[in-house]
């Protein structure tokens, strides 16, 4: 059975920092690409970030140069580190690969 479990969500203020992590069980995790996704309220779910198996990465427009997504294939962990958050990143952020969604894990951004 597959498990994505994310944690490190949080409350942080305007300018400040996060870093999410997203363990997966029941896959040989090494060999997909991994996926941030956040829904923000009335709002449709998109993608934040992407890393293929080789590390490659892709970024949404609305993030590049504020957020970082790696991995650790060696402990089935992706990261998605968060630099100069903003309100409107206030979102639940789900790791996905392949067919498979994690729980979510809320960031909220506020003074």
């Amino acid at each position: 059975q597959v498990q994505l479990v994310e944690s490190g969500g949080g409350l942080v203020q305007p300018g400040g920092s996060l870093r999410l992590s997203c363990t997966a069980s029941g896959i040989i995790f090494s060999g997909w690409t991994m996926n941030w996704y956040r829904q923000a309220p009335g709002k449709q779910r998109e993608l934040v970030a992407a890393i293929t198996p080789g590390g490659s990465t892709n970024y949404a427009d609305s993030v590049k140069g504020r957020f970082t997504i790696s991995r650790d294939n060696a402990k089935n962990l992706v990261f998605l580190q968060m630099n100069s958050l903003k309100p409107e990143d206030t979102a639940v952020y789900y790791c996905y690969t392949v067919r498979w969604w994690g729980q979510g894990t809320q960031v909220t951004v506020s003074s």
